[in-house]
């Protein structure tokens, strides 16, 4: 029997992902896991409901994620209610997530009924859901809430970079002060030193200078000795035949 193209790649579509499911793909619930950060993945089951308007710097919807609502207050809200009961009843494979800093999107598929949900969220909380059977158009809605997250995640990932360089610069401080210090240790003891020195140095020169003196006079008391002694040696030998 033939069947249309599309009914073939509903079939195969549906196959592939009760296969993913058997794999382990499928996305459990958690509670109480901590928030997402930069290059981290936690569970989408830790992941709560948060309503639109407290979502902070929200950016403009594209047209295609506008349309999907029809009632945007109501409607989002019961596809995020609708979106946390299923990952909780673990229904749901997760086909793709894109993280941004604590920004994320993700992409789900409920092979039951074929249909897609396109959900946008921040640290724990469940930002904006869209629901739609449409493939194409779910895809185009992911890569528009990935892009969201990117301009979003700017200034978080700018300011994660900023604290970085500035543990960094203070690191660096302290270890130019600890130098610092190190260094005028180093002088201290060195101009200590020195000034033991510069009296020690002071202390031998007049100990030199007061030697030098005693020096001369016992010298010249030698002189004066050794000429008594050729006096009276002369007088000794007054009268004495000389040697020859």
């Amino acid at each position: 029997m033939k069947y249309p193209l599309t009914v073939w790649r509903a079939m195969l579509l549906a196959i592939s992902c009760v296969l993913l499911q058997q794999s382990g793909f499928v996305l459990a619930a958690q509670d109480g896991e901590a928030a997402p950060l930069a290059g981290t993945r936690p569970a989408m089951g830790a992941l709560t409901a948060q309503p639109v308007g407290n979502a902070p710097g929200m950016a403009a919807s594209s047209a295609s994620s506008t349309a999907a609502t029809n009632t945007p207050g109501t409607e989002s809200q019961g596809n995020v209610a609708e979106l946390m009961q299923m990952i909780h009843d673990t229904k749901l494979n997760e086909l793709r997530t894109t993280y941004n800093g604590s920004y994320g999107a993700s992409l789900f598929f409920y092979p039951q009924e074929m249909t897609y949900y396109v959900a946008l969220f921040q640290d724990k909380r469940f930002w904006r859901v869209i629901k739609s059977e449409d493939a194409a158009r779910a895809e185009l809605i992911y890569a528009d809430f990935v892009q969201q997250t990117v301009q979003l995640a700017e200034v978080e990932i700018r300011r994660t970079q900023l604290l970085a360089q500035k543990a960094y610069i203070e690191d660096i401080i302290a270890l130019s002060e600890d130098r610092a210090k190190r260094l005028q240790a180093d002088i201290d003891v060195a101009r200590a030193q020195q000034a033991k020195v510069n009296d020690y140095q002071r202390q031998t020169q007049t100990e030199a200078a007061a030697l030098r003196l005693e020096k001369e006079k016992a010298q010249a008391q030698l002189r004066r000795v050794q000429g008594e002694v050729l006096q009276l040696q002369r007088q000794t030998e007054s009268g004495l035949p000389l040697q020859k």
